[in-house]
């Protein structure tokens, strides 16, 4: 019980993401943090008031790092199937420096 307990606690904490998960959140990472930027910018120019700039982007930066620090999901869609380990190629043949690698 206990050990099933520690099991999602670890999967909850670990933050598992696959490689498509990480390109999402990059992009989304981009475009929210343009998008708020230039809305901060435009609003603080029209209110001419750079406290209006400075807790708009400070707002869109904090609901950018909400969406995409988190482990949510939508991030861990297509999982990458790894190799057990030990499961290589014993004496490939591959030679580095003259020496054979096993």
């Amino acid at each position: 019980m206990a050990d099933q307990l520690l099991k999602q606690a670890q999967d909850v904490f670990e933050g598992q993401i696959d490689f498509e998960g990480q390109k999402q959140a990059e992009s989304l990472t981009t475009i929210l943090l343009i998008g708020t930027g230039l809305l901060a910018l435009v609003l603080g120019f029209y209110q001419e008031n750079v406290y209006i700039t400075l807790w708009v982007g400070l707002g869109g930066t904090a609901a950018t790092a909400f969406m995409v620090v988190p482990p949510w999901p939508l991030y861990n869609e297509s999982p990458e199937k790894w190799l057990p380990a030990g499961s290589g190629i014993s004496g490939s043949g591959i030679e580095v420096d003259g020496k054979k690698i096993n």
